[in-house]
């Protein structure tokens, strides 16, 4: 008999089971009985391990909500765009957006709150967090705004927010990256208004930048002979008359000015002031005026948004019939 005969079991003596080898090679890989116990539970433990960032986003998600808010209240449409979410997730996460549509005007910081949260629970849809780019944009939060802004882009596709963005570049002093953002191949898609907002950006990271007649040049379009009545008219007559005024062509930038006052009944910029100002009269300050160089497509978007009225594209037409129809061929000498 063999060496290797005898090292096998005896002749007519049991061999150990197929599902007994299954057990043993099991209990092998982790140690076996006690050992591969403890194995698992190192295992889970490992899986389990603190992790700071789950921690801020539960802290992020516990903001108070009253009770009478409702995610009905939140348009059917806008609440399609949280139809990956589970439901009850979704219903709060409409319940935040909605507080934010609500606080946007008042306490812009409560109702970024609002929006952190909804990103907490819903960080991967894009429609939340283009509302918290936009929030945080209103809320002077420039960093957070473009971080978001990009994130959304990123996970929707869409450019319809690069005025902000390169508001956001300038409002952090980089000029040079804000006209960087302007050039993007995807701006000649944006709607009418957001074209007339990114122009207006441009103009003023020209001047920051020290190149006066360049940002006059930049708002040299066809758009400023547009109607009065067209929703961005008065700020882009309002841009072009402060671009004169900062390039010492003093008598072209009353002109405009009060062109911009005349599309301005509502006074939303001061270009009555200003043009008052150029005529001697001495007016008292205010903090909250003259904020021409910020773009208006944050709050405007927002709103829109959490109306569900779609994404910002106030002034749309059809082709052919655009705000910014000949902006390629700078038409004004002032």
């Amino acid at each position: 008999m063999t060496a290797e005969r005898r090292a096998g079991p005896p002749s007519g003596a049991p061999g150990p089971s197929r599902r007994g080898q299954q057990r043993g090679a099991s209990s092998g890989q982790s140690g076996g009985g006690k050992a591969g116990r403890d194995a698992a539970r190192a295992r889970t433990s490992q899986e389990w391990t603190y992790d700071p960032r789950r921690e801020t986003r539960r802290r992020l998600a516990r903001v108070a909500l009253p009770e009478d808010v409702q995610p009905q209240e939140l348009d059917r449409d806008a609440r399609q765009e949280l139809r990956t979410l589970s439901k009850d997730t979704a219903d709060l996460v409409a319940r935040h957006l909605v507080m934010v549509g609500r606080l946007i005007d008042e306490d812009p910081p409560a109702a970024l709150a609002h929006a952190r949260a909804a990103k907490a629970l819903a960080g991967r849809v894009g429609w939340v967090r283009e509302a918290l780019g936009l929030v945080a944009y209103a809320a002077g939060e420039w960093a957070e705004s473009l971080s978001e802004l990009r994130a959304a882009r990123r996970i929707t596709g869409e450019p319809d927010h690069l005025p902000v963005m390169a508001d956001c570049e300038r409002a952090l002093g980089r000029p040079d990256r804000a006209l960087l953002v302007a050039q993007d191949p995807q701006a000649s898609q944006l709607a009418p208004a957001a074209r007339i907002e990114l122009l207006i950006v441009v103009s003023g990271a020209r001047r920051d930048l020290g190149q006066a007649d360049a940002a006059v040049l930049a708002l040299q379009v066809g758009a400023l002979d547009a109607p009065a009545s067209r929703p961005w008219a008065a700020r882009l007559r309002y841009a072009y008359a402060d671009a004169l005024l900062d390039a010492d062509r003093r008598e072209q930038a009353r002109q405009w000015f009060a062109k911009a006052a005349e599309a301005d009944p509502e006074g939303h910029t001061d270009a009555a002031d200003r043009l008052l100002e150029l005529d001697g009269v001495v007016l008292e300050e205010d903090d909250d005026a003259g904020e021409g160089s910020r773009s208006d497509l944050a709050a405007d978007g927002l709103r829109e948004m959490v109306a569900g009225m779609g994404r910002a594209s106030a002034g749309a037409t059809q082709p052919g019939q655009g705000a910014m129809d000949g902006a390629e061929q700078p038409n004004h000498q002032g």
